[in-house]
């Protein structure tokens, strides 16, 4: 973990924040950081935490009521694509509490009146473009799976798809296409977030810096995506209620990871 890297930007005399290398023993202290940051102020956390299950339910609902089924699993597995996203207020929280500052739930709000957030609105919109691209890979990939098939219920939709060759395809061919789509997001998001809520940079800065942080640490870095795709899945049960509590701690834990790997 003492190795670090630092390098100048070319022809702008800037310097770039040095990437430290991390292991596992990290992963787990910025969990427990980020376990800490959400018990100090659970209720600050209520307008955050409530709103990510809530959505969850809608668009689940969503997908029940306009016959397009096939795509709740995307819907729901997209959750890790566009956390990130929703944690930004989660570590501006962990900064002011990390700095010793007072913290309150209009802190959260304070990112979308600093400097950078222009630069969180590009990266916001790359996101969500990554996102309804996946929901339409997923689509394609069931219509050149199941082509005609009809179902008429919803047991007989997972019956379907459990139970069939063309069902088994279909889950092996999605999970390993929604691999990708994870590792592009966690690759270009993973310090990306936390860094333009800490620092007055463009989005293209944070996403180097990101990319740079992944290559320094690869094994470390895809072990944290697996953790973070296990406590989103887990989340979702029952009904995206654990949400609640995991996508908050995630969120202060990410701030803590990037505080750990990146060292201006």
């Amino acid at each position: 973990m003492a190795t670090q890297k630092s390098a100048t930007l070319a022809g702008s005399g800037a310097i770039r924040p040095a990437i430290r290398n991390i292991d596992r023993h990290d992963l787990i202290e910025v969990l427990q950081k980020g376990r800490d940051d959400f018990l100090a102020y659970p209720s600050h956390l209520v307008l955050l935490a409530v709103i990510y299950p809530i959505v969850g339910v809608f668009l689940a609902r969503l997908a029940f009521g306009y016959d397009i089924l096939p795509l709740l699993f995307p819907i729901i597995s997209g959750f890790a694509l566009i956390g990130p996203l929703a944690a930004v207020g989660l570590y501006e929280m962990s900064k002011q509490r990390e700095s010793g500052g007072k913290v309150g739930w209009k802190v959260a709000f304070e990112p979308f009146k600093s400097a950078s957030i222009f630069s969180i609105f590009a990266l916001a919109i790359l996101q969500l473009i990554i996102y309804f691209v996946w929901l339409g890979a997923a689509l394609i990939i069931y219509d050149l799976t199941f082509g005609e098939i009809l179902y008429e219920s919803i047991p007989e939709f997972f019956d379907l798809i459990l139970t069939t060759n063309a069902g088994w395809s279909l889950i092996i061919i999605g999970c390993s296409v929604g691999f990708l789509f994870a590792a592009a997001v966690l690759t270009i998001s993973a310090v990306s977030f936390p860094m333009l809520v800490d620092r007055d940079v463009g989005p293209l800065e944070a996403v180097n810096t990101s990319v740079r942080a992944i290559m320094a640490n690869p094994m470390t870095m895809m072990a944290w995506g697996f953790i973070v795709a296990v406590l989103l899945a887990l989340g979702t049960i029952p009904i995206f209620v654990g949400l609640a509590v995991i996508m908050p701690i995630l969120g202060h834990a990410t701030w803590h990871l990037y505080r750990k790997v990146v060292k201006f």
